[in-house]
């Protein structure tokens, strides 16, 4: 088996001296005579912060060139085609260097302190949550007991970055903006965890890589929507709560350009304001890892089945399961996009309405459901 990166002392310290995990093992081997005094949690630490941060810039930077690609289409234009050369592909990192190069700016009257630091917050929150996300079955930065707990209560926190950016900048704009962001995100936080507790309840965990796991048998199969049928309608209240989660048309009311300007962003400019925006994309990528995960099967696939019959090379192994869940999520990431640029903008009332009148009791309903189906297969195969 490869060595899964873990943070954390407690993690590191368990872990066994030989075998099992390549990673470790060769920085137990190397680490303390290349880094004398560097201790082996700090070092993995350091590693894992190091991967986080390249892949969120990474899916922020594909994510924002992929946007404008789609949206190019839908609206029968090309997009970025010039940058970089094929296809523009190097936009994303033309205006990368052109937001590190403005002027950052602090408006008059602000609160200073927190003006700043609500970018920080919000892009920290979803770091965290990211700890929680496994590259391969054999890949990942920690294997926590809650991790779908542990995502939804990190990416959670973004919401008082929000509502912090829109308080101290003194905009009315970024006010009304960040009310928005807390009333939207309080009426869908609740049928965003009851849709996931269909599949919860299938899997009987909260880890993501046992619950993908639990879905290998059966050639593709045994995919948690094939084994309760309320898992499906399920799947697709988490998909319309994880929009407004991640501030996503319809349901970008805390923005809304026609309205309030930008929204809770309206006094950003430079860096800051690309933190959001990478939190956004970062975020979206996090939700739809989600979704792959417990409803279209994680890492499993038929490829991946017949690569474990026939006893392929672990790593080979991994690099097909990674590939898997990359496609799954990039998968959410593009529905997402298209569902921006095909659906108008909703009314702040249609929001509420929609998020306490008809998606928490229709959760209600598939969570009540999956556990009395539940209930009754087990009760027939005892």
């Amino acid at each position: 088996m490869l060595n899964p990166i873990v943070t954390g002392a407690a993690l590191v310290a368990e872990a066994p001296a030989q075998g099992g995990n390549l990673t470790l093992d060769l920085l137990r081997e190397h680490a303390p005579a290349a880094l004398p005094g560097w201790s082996l949690p700090l070092i993995t630490a350091l590693i894992s912060v190091v991967i986080v941060i390249t892949v969120i810039s990474l899916l922020a930077m594909v994510s924002v060139w992929l946007e404008r690609k789609v949206s190019g289409h839908i609206q029968c234009r090309y997009g970025p085609m010039y940058a970089g050369g094929w296809h523009g592909w190097a936009q994303s990192i033309a205006d990368g260097v052109k937001l590190l190069m403005k002027e950052d700016m602090i408006p008059l009257g602000s609160d200073k302190a927190l003006f700043m630091l609500a970018p920080a917050l919000v892009l920290g929150a979803i770091f965290g949550a990211f700890v929680a996300m496994p590259l391969a079955p054999d890949f990942y930065f920690a294997d926590i007991h809650l991790g779908a707990f542990f995502i939804l209560g990190m990416s959670s926190l973004t919401t008082i970055g929000v509502v912090m950016a829109g308080w101290a900048s003194n905009s009315k704009w970024s006010l009304y903006g960040s009310m928005r962001e807390a009333a939207q995100v309080v009426a869908y936080e609740i049928p965003l965890g009851l849709s996931l507790m269909v599949p919860l309840m299938v899997a009987g965990t909260f880890n993501l890589l046992d619950a993908s796991a639990a879905q290998s048998d059966y050639w593709g199969m045994g995919w948690f929507v094939f084994k309760n049928p309320f898992v499906i309608p399920a799947g697709i209240l988490f998909f319309v709560a994880a929009l407004a989660e991640t501030k996503r048309a319809p349901f970008d009311l805390p923005e809304a350009e026609s309205e309030l300007v930008a929204g809770f962003l309206t006094e950003y400019s430079g860096i800051r304001w690309s933190f959001f925006f990478m939190e956004e994309y970062a975020a979206m990528y996090l939700m739809s890892l989600m979704a792959a995960v417990f409803f279209l099967g994680g890492f499993e696939s038929p490829v991946l089945h017949v690569a474990r019959q026939a006893e392929w090379h672990p790593i080979l192994c991994n690099l097909i399961a990674a590939t898997t869940l990359i496609a799954k999520s990039m998968f959410g990431v593009l529905v997402m996009m298209w569902v921006r640029w095909t659906l108008p903008r909703v009314r702040i009332d249609q929001v509420m309405t929609m998020g306490y009148k008809y998606l928490t009791p229709l959760a209600l309903l598939c969570a009540l459901g999956a556990a009395l189906w539940e209930a009754g297969k087990a009760w027939i195969f005892a």
